[in-house]
């Protein structure tokens, strides 16, 4: 398990255009499950919380890469885990993530999640 920050630059997109910037700009996380969880879901706080669930090795390294390059500009705060790691602590279930392909899509989003802007 471990984490990768990006420096803050821009002020804060939506969940749901953060979701939809993140799957067109990182290929590899087909490879992985990936959601939004926190405050970031309500455009609360000052990151975006993000969690990985995936393997290890050369395809998280990679992913990695495409998250450093995509996330330059955006306060990403990542959370990697293996699927025994995220099944053992039911860190998905208890922190009510979201998938970012269902923010993106704007299906069963948390009012708080739209795309609207206050």
């Amino acid at each position: 398990m471990g984490r990768a920050k990006a420096p803050f630059v821009k002020p804060l997109m939506t969940a749901p255009e953060v979701a939809r910037f993140l799957l067109e700009s990182c290929e590899s996380l087909r490879g992985f499950d990936s959601f939004m969880f926190g405050s970031s879901l309500f455009g609360i706080g000052s990151d975006l919380d993000i969690l990985i669930v995936g393997p290890c090795g050369e395809p998280l390294a990679k992913l990695k890469g495409e998250l450093r390059h995509a996330g330059k500009e955006l306060p990403l705060d990542v959370l990697f885990m293996t699927p025994s790691e995220a099944a053992e602590t039911g860190f998905v279930k208890r922190e009510e993530c979201i998938t970012l392909a269902q923010l993106a899509s704007g299906r069963d989003v948390p009012d708080g999640a739209r795309d609207e802007r206050p």
